[in-house]
């Protein structure tokens, strides 16, 4: 993972906080460090198919126009991810919705753990990646979905 990719996934731990970790290491079976693991590979996965659906041309479309959206929109506070939730969020929410299954299905693939607890801990970052990458597009005005997630344009 990049040095960039690093950050973004570091902010989105910062966002998520110490007891919202606790809540998916509970719901996971497991303790902080496996907890924080199934965020680094979540994110990972989460960020991965926001690039892929960039890229695609059925997609890319929805995906420009919700970090353009998000872009023009004020950054929401630090630490308010659970306020407001994906209804909150735009275009950049329904985009992230719609990614969330594949990726947790992936995560549950790769971790082995069971599907439905990887879903609910993708429902619970999802709000919180929504804000981290509305925070960044609102201080980036103009940068591409590389610049958010980190690693250049892509």
């Amino acid at each position: 993972m990049s040095e960039r990719s690093d950050s973004f996934r570091d902010e989105v731990l910062a966002e998520l906080g110490e007891d919202r970790l606790a809540e998916i290491a509970a719901l996971a079976g497991t303790d902080t460090a496996g907890a924080r693991a199934l965020v680094d590979g979540s994110v990972a996965e989460l960020s991965g198919n926001l690039r892929q659906a960039a890229a695609e041309p059925g997609s890319a479309a929805d995906v420009k126009a919700a970090v353009d959206e998000a872009a023009s929109a004020a950054p929401p506070l630090q630490g308010v991810a659970a306020f407001g939730g994906l209804a909150a969020g735009g275009l950049l929410a329904g985009v992230l919705g719609r990614l969330a299954k594949p990726a947790a299905s992936a995560v549950a693939r790769r971790t082995g753990l069971p599907p439905a607890t990887v879903n609910r801990a993708v429902d619970l970052l999802v709000p919180v990646v929504l804000a981290v990458l509305t925070r960044r597009a609102a201080a980036k005005k103009g940068g591409g979905l590389g610049d958010l997630l980190g690693g250049g344009k892509k």
